[in-house]
């Protein structure tokens, strides 16, 4: 059985909901998230919308709760009732992907609101055995780059693991000095993004630096439409990975090549029935 048959059925209440904004400032840019909180039955589910654009996220939280989302519902009428509406309220999401991130908010806050009201965990559900997962820690390293963000986190926490954004100005002695720690799981060339404030210039030699210099790492999104990148990056095209362009199934088959494992991030996927698919997709595979 398709694991969302598993959770299509999930009885849900709503009765309203209410939004709550976030806010930190980074070095190039603000970061707002809003977190929905739904309501139903003396129950509370909670899902965020990470979507990048701080102008929108602040519009949202302005409007307010105002999406007619009470209902009695299935988890699958109401993500059909989703489908139906416009998230953005008239404006235009700056990114076409933001309609996945706020889509994802609002989906997941139901399956936490409908699970929570049905008193079973999303692994009863789905009729799956818990088992211990690992998270790595993702950063940026500064221009001109330094260590200090890795060796500071490590002194607190040594079993820490980290996904690092790579960059032009890493150096032999940089990655060297970085691979000595032991603690990189991936690198993320960055190289899917075109005009967005978090682009990394391709660069073939880095990448081929990279993948020599931490050979145990993955190696996350590369431009491969540049020859000599793509060239670079050929002798360790298995441990290539793909996050940024990554929406579903159809994604994953598009790619140039089949990667052993793939990066799948909820919110760029936005729906359940998606999701699930998607993961189901890579486990036969």
């Amino acid at each position: 059985m398709p694991a969302y048959d598993a959770l299509a059925g999930l009885h849900l209440i709503i009765e309203g909901y209410e939004l709550e904004g976030r806010e930190r400032s980074m070095p190039s840019f603000d970061r707002l998230t809003t977190t929905f909180h739904l309501r139903g039955a003396g129950q509370e589910g909670l899902g965020e919308d990470v979507t990048y654009d701080p102008d929108q996220q602040r519009s949202q939280q302005a409007a307010g709760p105002v999406l007619p989302l009470a209902g009695e519902w299935t988890l699958d009428t109401f993500s059909r009732h989703l489908d139906g509406l416009d998230l953005f309220g008239g404006e235009k999401p700056s990114m076409p992907a933001f309609r996945e991130y706020r889509r994802w908010a609002v989906e997941s806050a139901a399956a936490d609101l409908a699970l929570r009201q049905a008193g079973v965990s999303l692994a009863e559900a789905l009729g799956r055995t818990p088992e211990p997962i690992s998270f790595v820690v993702s950063l940026r390293l500064g221009d001109p780059p330094s260590l200090e963000p890795v060796r500071r986190r490590l002194a607190s926490y040594p079993w820490l693991r980290f996904k690092l954004d790579s960059s032009p100005s890493w150096d032999d002695e940089f990655v060297a000095a970085l691979a000595a720690t032991g603690a990189v799981d991936s690198i993320d060339f960055k190289g899917a993004y075109k005009g967005t404030i978090v682009d990394v210039p391709t660069d073939p030699a880095l990448y081929r630096r990279c993948a020599e210099g931490f050979p145990d790492a993955w190696l996350e999104d590369p431009d491969l439409t540049d020859p000599e990148a793509d060239a670079a990056l050929a002798p360790f095209r298995d441990r290539i990975t793909w996050d940024a362009p990554i929406h579903g199934v159809a994604d994953i088959e598009a790619l140039p090549f089949l990667p052993r494992t793939i990066n799948v991030k909820p919110s760029r996927i936005g729906t359940w029935r998606e999701l699930l698919r998607t993961y189901e997709w890579c486990a036969e595979r």
